[in-house]
């Protein structure tokens, strides 16, 4: 009998002994995750930065230096995850993926945007924008901010514009003066502005996204396009164009735009680093764009397969005439205070 409960003293012993211990293992290894990774967790802010052009172009490399002084300067407490080239989402649905939430930041460019907010639509104007100071006056100044104002209706917040470059004709034929149009289809970004401004030309433009602009070019369906030198080049549009017109008549930029209902969310130091990372990245693309499509014009100059044509005063004069007609239709959506403050810009040429 002795024995029997000195047995069963010791199996009691051992368990509660083994439950002690295997309870303070727990809690510690509870505590130890609870501090270095748990709470980690919780704190960190997701931004899902959706964009359509290839990591190589002013705004796929800017988006990418953005992202990184985001995490810098939050010290990784907020991560810009960047899903370039329409991995996540078409020009068709970035904005409405914004505005219901599936991502918080997008960079569309000014077509877009103006398909569903008119004002905007002055950015598209041909030869709105005549040197680099044009546009960064514009962009830096009133009527970018008149701009801006008009996203908050759609629980959009601008932040930056950022920039492609200026606009260049390419096509399977010269394009030296206004009757070279006639006739030839052009792929346009889907923009009632870009519409009239080949109409003006006799042209015929056919609107698509920028995903098949190269298979277009290839396969015949289209004549001819325009974009910037660095789009033409990391694209290899000059793969499947014979001719290209150095002509600056357009200008292809991006708002940054952020889910309205995100940032009034955002505690007041993530908004002021992410204002101070967007500045900075803001400065960077705008010197990028400028020096990345002189290099690229250089290394365009150097392929055999695609002639390049640089407009003259002359030659610019008459194209300049021929697009007037799409000032005065798009005038009156446009808004009476945005044509004026643009005819003040041009009045100070």
């Amino acid at each position: 009998m002795k024995s029997f409960l000195s047995i069963a003293l010791f199996v009691m012993i051992a368990l509660v002994s083994a439950v002690m211990i295997g309870f303070g293992t727990d809690l510690s290894m509870a505590k130890l995750g609870y501090d270095e990774v748990q709470e980690g967790l919780s704190e960190r802010i997701i931004i899902k930065f959706s964009h359509v052009v290839a990591e190589n172009t002013p705004k796929g490399l800017t988006v990418e230096r953005f992202a990184q002084l985001v995490k810098d300067k939050t010290h990784g407490r907020v991560e810009v995850q960047v899903f370039p080239n329409s991995v996540l989402h078409s020009e068709k649905t970035e904005i409405s993926a914004l505005q219901n939430g599936e991502v918080q930041m997008i960079a569309p460019a000014f077509s877009h945007l103006s398909s569903m907010i008119p004002a905007w639509a002055v950015l598209e104007l041909p030869y709105l924008f005549r040197t680099q100071e044009d546009v960064e006056n514009v962009f830096n100044g009133e009527i970018g901010q008149m701009l801006f104002s008009t996203l908050e209706q759609s629980d959009m917040k601008g932040l930056a514009f950022w920039s492609s470059g200026f606009k260049q004709m390419t096509a399977n034929r010269p394009l030296i003066t206004p009757d070279d149009f006639v006739g030839q289809r052009f792929r346009i970004i889907p923009s009632a502005v870009l519409e009239a401004q080949f109409r003006s030309f006799h042209a015929i433009p056919i609107g698509s996204y920028f995903g098949d602009l190269y298979s277009m070019l290839a396969s015949g369906k289209v004549d001819g396009e325009e974009n910037t030198i660095s789009n033409v080049y990391t694209k290899r549009l000059y793969q499947v164009q014979k001719y290209m017109t150095i002509s600056d008549h357009g200008f292809l930029g991006y708002a940054v735009v952020i889910n309205q209902s995100f940032w009034n969310k955002l505690p007041p130091d993530i908004q002021q680093a992410i204002t101070e990372a967007m500045q900075e990245a803001t400065a960077y693309n705008n010197q990028l764009a400028v020096s990345m499509n002189a290099s690229q014009l250089r290394m365009l100059q150097e392929q055999k397969n695609i002639q390049i044509h640089v407009q003259t005063e002359e030659e610019r004069a008459a194209w300049i005439q021929a697009v007037q007609p799409v000032y005065d239709k798009f005038a009156d959506s446009i808004g009476a205070d945005l044509m004026e403050k643009i005819r003040e810009l041009h009045q100070r040429r």
